[in-house]
C-alpha cells in the first residue's frame, strides 16, 4: 500500500510554498498526497465574504485546480483532498490518523503574530497534539530547493534518538548526508560521556544502513538558536529534532524547544514525537 503525506491548505502563499515542498518529498517517497482543507466558522470571513455553503464550494473548486495543477509532478502517485468543519488543529490531526498517513506538512508564519490564515497560527497546535513526523516550513522558503544536508542535534536524553530512524529515511529519499549535531549543555565530563555514547549507536545505526553522516560536537547556550546557527552555516535545508527535549535555563523563558524551532527557523523543520521506545535504535 502507497504510502500518503498529509498537507495543511488555507490557501495563503505559505501553504502553497508548503504543498511545494511535500511535492517533492512524495515524488521522492513514492507517496500519495492528500491535501485537507478545514472551515473554521468564526475565521472564514478572513478568506471569504461568502456564506457556508458557498465558502465550502469555492474551497472545493480551488483545491481541484491544485491537484490539476499539480498532479503531473507526482509520476507513481497520486493527489486528492479532503475538507472539514471545526477546529483546525484538531480535524487536521484526525484526518491524518484517519488517513494513517506517515509525514504531515504544513506551512508557518512563525511568531510574526500574524494570524490571518490559519496553518500560521495552528503549527504548533498540530505539532503537539499529532504522533505523526511534521514538517513545518516556514513562508518564504525557495521551494526550489531539494534535501541534501540535514541536520540532526542530539542531546542527554534518551528521546533524542528516537528520530533517527524517520531522519535517516528522508536521508536515503535524497541521498543527503545527515549532520549529527551532539549538543553538549553541560561541563560536567559524566553527562558529556553519555551524550557520546548515545552518538556512538546513533552512528552504527547510520553506517548499517548505509546513511552519509558526520558528527560535529559544540557547546551550547541556546539549543534552538545555536542549532539554527549551525545548520544555517553548513547550508542545511531540513532540521530534524523531537517535539520533547531537555530543558536548559535559557529555553524555560523561550517556550519548548520543537515551538522555538518551528517558530524561529528558516529551514523546514521535521518534528516527531516522542515515543517511549523504538526497535533498533537502542540495540
Amino acid at each position: 500500500m502507497n504510502k500518503t503525506i498529509l498537507v495543511g491548505i488555507d490557501f495563503s502563499d505559505c501553504s502553497i510554498n508548503a504543498l511545494e515542498h511535500a511535492l517533492n518529498i512524495a515524488e521522492k517517497a513514492e507517496a500519495n498526497l492528500t491535501l485537507i482543507w478545514v472551515n473554521k466558522p468564526d475565521n472564514t470571513r478572513n478568506l471569504y465574504d461568502l456564506g457556508a455553503d458557498e465558502i465550502m464550494h469555492k474551497a472545493e473548486k480551488q483545491l481541484s485546480e491544485l491537484i490539476n495543477k499539480n498532479q503531473h509532478k507526482l509520476t507513481k502517485g497520486t493527489i486528492d483532498f479532503v475538507t472539514r468543519s471545526g477546529k483546525v488543529y484538531v480535524e487536521l490531526v484526525a484526518a491524518a490518523e484517519e488517513l494513517d498517513v506517515f509525514l504531515i506538512v504544513i506551512g508557518t508564519h512563525g511568531s510574526s503574530g500574524f494570524e490571518e490564515f490559519w496553518i500560521g497560527s495552528n503549527a504548533n497546535r498540530i505539532v503537539s497534539a499529532t504522533e505523526r513526523p511534521v514538517i513545518t516550513i516556514r513562508g518564504g522558503v525557495d521551494i526550489n530547493r531539494t534535501i541534501s544536508t540535514i541536520v540532526m542535534p542530539l542531546d542527554t536524553t534518551l528521546e533524542s534518538r528516537q528520530k533517527v530512524p524517520i531522519t535517516a529515511l528522508m536521508a536515503k529519499y535524497y541521498d543527503a548526508i545527515i549532520h549529527v549535531l551532539v549538543t553538549h549543555t553541560t561541563s560536567v565530563q559524566d553527562v558529556r560521556d553519555r551524550v557520546m555514547d548515545y552518538t556512538k549507536q546513533v552512528e552504527t545505526y547510520l553506517t548499517e544502513n548505509e546513511v552519509k553522516f558526520l558528527v560535529k560536537e559544540i557547546d551550547v547556550d541556546n539549543v534552538t538558536d545555536n542549532t539554527i546557527e549551525y545548520a544555517t552555516s553548513v547550508g542545511a535545508n531540513l532540521i530534524s529534532i523531537m517535539d520533547e527535549q531537555e530543558k536548559t535555563p535559557s529555553n524555560i523563558w523561550l517556550g519548548p524547544y520543537a515551538q522555538q524551532m518551528v517558530n524561529h527557523s528558516p529551514i523546514p523543520v521535521l518534528v516527531i514525537h516522542a515515543k517511549d521506545y523504538i526497535a533498533g535504535i537502542s540495540r
